[in-house]
């Protein structure tokens, strides 16, 4: 002990004379130890081990009883801005490096990138099934010089896989995806090329075990089944379909322009050129103008009728002088952009009621731009107020916005109002919507590490309930309750938004809703086909759901209303 102590005196003493080698090694101490703490607050979250198991959901077996769903709602506080909407993000057709949005394609999320670039990316085996994604449609020739898919490629010679080759594609708009030798992705409108054997895609793809990619030559083609939700691109412009020649031309059409040597960038570009939203194509002739009464591109042919081959392109259909090629270009039309609060205070409070995840926020930049009037919020969220809805910020009993959105339930909260729209979506899809909310924010995406650990399986114990009780309750404590569910309005978005519009008291004007179907994406949604590539849903989750799916289901037949699609699966 005493030896210690004399030499510490011995050191004391020496840094006492010389205090600038003292204050130097102090510095030196520090800044290594900042380096270190620097060092770990880069480091990804580890992995979740395969082996940690999840709390399961419990499920009730037939002829259980199911858990109790009596009074659970969250309470005046609770925010959401959800968003999922319903069509896949457009893109260009101009493929972009592995930038931080392309890396969120390579099928992992969040902070699990860092972790990729350190080699220790965790490769899911479960797949989706091949029906929500694409369908396989065959083997095809392929030639370097003249290409079977000829839109977008890229190669990846160490993780491509099935699923990151159909992903790309379909977030451009392709209809098809196609691999090759194992690592390169081509994307295209149409398949320019002979099937052949299936034996001649034999290849192995090199960032996925067990799957073909393609072969020397060869393609394995998908179609992807979310295309005419995304949309198909020429250059800058989007897809529209094949159309028979409206009645009058020149009020359906108002600008036209002959163009012997017709291609689809010329006339594009001339109806960009004069400010239109629409470009329609008739063999040698190009006409533009907006989605009309006359002209609303709701009944779409076949596209055999207009394949008559553009003069000045070899690979593109430019139509005929009676059925018409239409492409929607990248003009804004303004009809339905103008937005106010309600001149005079409204007598009624109506609702935009959801479940959280259900497409609400989606529902109000509709309704928005359907009647020209802003929505509130029984909440106040600031991203979606800069986002431009102004009503955000405004008391839900102001009585200056067209309805309210909100998620709350129970017949206190209920009663508040007037009347209400009841937005119902598919569970399983509102579930992970509102997961990937909650954990990525409103068009984020939850981490892979959120899904596989206790995260997942304790949100769907505690809300999958909800989902029911909150549909229940409308139905039981609401005064006029007009139920729309999501995927209607996805699907058949002028009746759906014309019928909500009319309960809103709202004169319908049909021009102004043919605008609100080209301008309907709004700034709220993820990537339609950027999701897991498994299924996080266990048997027995998927027991419980079944079982709150068929008490909504019955709940909305007594009331003589229309069950649950078809699509919410098997009841």
């Amino acid at each position: 002990m005493a030896k210690l102590w004399f030499k510490f005196q011995r050191c004391f003493r020496y840094f006492r004379r010389k205090p600038v080698r003292f204050f130097t090694l102090l510095a030196i101490y520090l800044t290594a130890g900042s380096l270190v703490f620097l060092h770990s607050g880069f480091v990804g979250q580890p992995a979740v081990p395969q082996s940690q198991a999840s709390p399961a959901v419990g499920s009730p077996v037939e002829g259980a009883e199911l858990p109790f769903l009596g009074d659970l709602h969250l309470g005046r506080g609770f925010r959401d801005t959800v968003e999922a909407s319903s069509i896949a993000r457009r893109y260009g057709p101009t493929f972009k490096g592995k930038d931080t949005s392309e890396r969120a394609k390579l099928g992992d999320y969040g902070g699990a990138w860092s972790r990729a670039l350190k080699g220790r990316v965790v490769r899911e085996k479960e797949k989706e099934k091949e029906e929500e994604k694409a369908k396989y449609i065959g083997c095809y020739l392929d030639d370097t010089q003249s290409r079977a898919l000829r839109g977008v490629s890229f190669f990846d010679y160490k993780k491509m896989t099935v699923f990151r080759c159909q992903d790309n594609c379909a977030e451009r708009g392709y209809l098809y995806a196609g691999l090759e030798f194992g690592a390169e992705c081509y994307c295209g409108h149409k398949i320019q090329a002979a099937n052949v054997s299936e034996s001649d895609c034999d290849m192995e793809c090199k960032g996925e075990r067990g799957s073909v990619c393609g072969g020397i030559n060869r393609l394995s083609v998908y179609r992807l089944q979310l295309a005419q939700e995304s949309a198909r691109r020429y250059g800058s412009a989007v897809f529209r379909g094949c159309f028979r020649r409206p009645n009058n031309l020149s009020l359906a059409l108002p600008v036209s322009a002959a163009m012997p040597n017709m291609s689809v960038d010329k006339c594009v570009d001339l109806c960009t050129e004069k400010e239109f939203p629409l470009a329609a194509l008739a063999g040698t002739a190009c006409h533009c103008g907006f989605p009309t009464t006359r002209f609303p591109l709701h009944d779409r042919e076949d596209e055999q009728l207009c394949a008559q081959k553009c003069s000045a392109e070899e690979f593109e259909s430019c139509g005929t002088p009676s059925y018409f090629i239409v492409y929607q270009t990248q003009v804004q039309d303004n009809r339905c952009m103008d937005r106010r609060f309600l001149p005079a205070k409204s007598k009624k409070l109506i609702a935009l009621a959801s479940f959280p995840g259900a497409g609400n926020t989606w529902a109000r930049h509709l309704i928005e731009l359907a009647t020209g009037f802003y929505t509130g919020s029984y909440y106040f969220d600031g991203s979606l107020y800069n986002k431009g809805f102004k009503g955000e910020r405004d008391h839900w009993r102001s009585g200056r916005t067209i309805c309210i959105k909100t998620h709350e339930s129970g017949q206190k909260e209920i009663e508040a109002f007037d009347a209400a729209i009841l937005l119902i979506r598919n569970p399983y899809k509102a579930l992970m919507a509102e997961f990937n909310r909650k954990y990525g924010g409103h068009i984020g995406f939850a981490a892979h590490a959120h899904w596989k650990g206790k995260e997942w399986p304790e949100f769907v114990r505690n809300y999958a309930p909800w989902w029911a009780t909150h549909t229940l309750d409308w139905l039981k404590f609401g005064k006029t309750v007009l139920v729309v569910h999501f995927e209607d309005l996805k699907q058949d978005l002028f009746t759906q938004l014309g019928r909500m519009v009319s309960l809103l008291g709202v004169a319908v004007r049909e021009d102004r809703l043919l605008c609100v179907e080209s301008q309907k994406d709004g700034n709220f949604k993820r990537s339609g086909l950027r999701k897991l590539e498994y299924d996080p849903y266990t048997a027995e989750m998927r027991r419980t759901i079944a079982a709150y799916i068929r008490m909504v289901d019955t709940a909305l037949r007594s009331r003589n209303l229309t069950g649950v699609p078809d699509a919410y699966g098997p009841r």
